[in-house]
This record gives C-alpha cells, sequence and structure tokens, in this order.
C-alpha cells in the first residue's frame, strides 16, 4: 500500500535522474554589435541628465524625408552670467534656433545657428563597416564591450586617450570610463521593470580632486515619463514629458540648487 499513489497526484522526476540543463554555446564569431563610444553611458543619462531648462520653450520638428529634417526652438528665460559673489545673477533672454539634420547609416550632418549669431556643426562619417572617424570598439562577449578613443582638442592644443568598458544584462547596466586628462566615469542602472529603473553615477577626477555624485530614477507612465535625480552638490531636479497627442509633448522642467540658492522652472511643448 506504500506504493500507491492517490487519484489526481503529480509525481516528480527524481532529481538525480533529471537531465542537466545544457550550457548556452557562445559564438564568438558573431557577437552584437557594440553601442557607440559615446553612447555607454546612455540609460544612466536618461535619469540623471534630463535636458533642463527654465522659462519657456517651444520645439517643432519637420521631417522632409526619411533622411533630411529641420527644426525650429524658441526659448525664452533667464540667462546666468559670471559673477565675483556667491549670487546667482540672471538677464532675461530670448532667441530662435534654426537645425537642419541628414542622418545616414554612414553619414551624420547636424547643424544650428541661433539669432545670437551662435552657429555649431557636427559631422560623423563611416569611412566603412568597421571603421568610423568618432570611435571603434570591440565586442568581448554578448554581455562585456570594451572600447577607446583617441582625441585632440585644437583650440587647447590637448591630446589624450581614453578607456570604457560597459556589461549589460536584462537586469542592469554598468559602466566605466577613464581618460587621460583625468576624468573617471562610473555609472550603474537597476531596471526594477520594463517601466522602472534606478540610477547612479560617480564623477571624479584625479587631478583636481573633484568628485561628484547623483542618484535618480526614470518611470514610464501610460501617457507620460517622470524622470528626477539628485546630486553630492545638494542640486534636486525633475523632468515631466506628458504625450498630449499623437507627435504632440507637455514638458515641465524644475531644477533647486539649495547651496547656490539657485531655483530654476521651465514648461514647454514639442511637436513633432
Amino acid at each position: 500500500m506504500a506504493g500507491l499513489v492517490p487519484p489526481g497526484t503529480t509525481v516528480k522526476p527524481d532529481a538525480s535522474t533529471a537531465k542537466p540543463k545544457e550550457e548556452e554555446k557562445v559564438d564568438y564569431m558573431n557577437l552584437p554589435c557594440p553601442i557607440p563610444y559615446e553612447e555607454i553611458h546612455r540609460e544612466a543619462l536618461m535619469s540623471l541628465k534630463p535636458e533642463l531648462f527654465e522659462g519657456l520653450r517651444f520645439d517643432f520638428t519637420k521631417g522632409l524625408n526619411q533622411k533630411f529634417s529641420l527644426s525650429h526652438s524658441v526659448i525664452m528665460g533667464p540667462t546666468e552670467i559670471p559673477s565675483q559673489s556667491t549670487e546667482t545673477i540672471k538677464i532675461p533672454t530670448a532667441h530662435y534656433e534654426f537645425g537642419a539634420n541628414y542622418i545616414d547609416p554612414k553619414l551624420m550632418l547636424i547643424g544650428r545657428v541661433l539669432t545670437d549669431g551662435r552657429l555649431n556643426a557636427r559631422v560623423k562619417c563611416d569611412l566603412s563597416d568597421n571603421l568610423s572617424l568618432k570611435a571603434n570598439a570591440q565586442n568581448v562577449s554578448p554581455h562585456l564591450s570594451l572600447g577607446g578613443e583617441v582625441f585632440w582638442a585644437g583650440q587647447h592644443r590637448k591630446s589624450g586617450i581614453g578607456y570604457a568598458a560597459r556589461y549589460e544584462n536584462d537586469k542592469m547596466v554598468a559602466t566605466g570610463q577613464v581618460a587621460s586628462t583625468g576624468m573617471v566615469a562610473l555609472s550603474y542602472v537597476q531596471k526594477l521593470s520594463e517601466k522602472v529603473s534606478l540610477a547612479t553615477d560617480l564623477m571624479y577626477n584625479y587631478m583636481s580632486r573633484d568628485v561628484t555624485s547623483s542618484v535618480g530614477y526614470d518611470y514610464i507612465l501610460r501617457q507620460c515619463r517622470l524622470r528626477g535625480k539628485i546630486d553630492s552638490n545638494g542640486c534636486a531636479a525633475a523632468y515631466l514629458e506628458e504625450r498630449l497627442n499623437m507627435g504632440l509633448n507637455f514638458i515641465l522642467s524644475a531644477e533647486i540648487d539649495h547651496r547656490k540658492k539657485d531655483y530654476k522652472f521651465g514648461f514647454g511643448l514639442t511637436v513633432g
């Protein structure tokens, strides 16, 4: 009677007879392409470095075709000016910015011109599938990427070299970057779910001995996205993007710097 099993009972196989799970084999000759060198901190930057602003902002982008687009921006708000005192001095300003973008898999041209006379442009050209004018990187494993860069600043006549490492999986992203200029940057992002993530970073300059750290969050709701952060200097910020309609977003930005007694608030619309 001891060997009888009651009806409806599921008999589990003996663990000793179960087949062990086969380890996933890695094809090192067909690893995924790593992200660009300048985007290794992109998950952390989404939470810790939102595009904060003060005053009123309106952005409109019009795509002429799949590769070419034009952008228009109107910004009205105060601008900080250098001061000998500890108080922050601001003057009211307003300007219009016109932009033109050409984005191709092997060529990227971005130009901006402002009403105050400033003009800036960016160019990125891939000479071949494996050679770019900006940077190159190597895959080490499906989750680990290593990269490096060599740079030269003509205006200051300075050159340097930098190295970076990035490890990611379904739950977290960890990055590290070091440069001969003295900069060390570390970041870590923990993905709590598909809509919620927490981030922290550490910036250290071993020449000036300056250290800054911050923690932040990124929360995606059905109609909006809320991001915020607080750093070791006592500066807290929040950034809200709410989708009013297809192609129309409302933006709220707030930043409080207790040390400098500087308080900023802005709102705007993004179309396109």
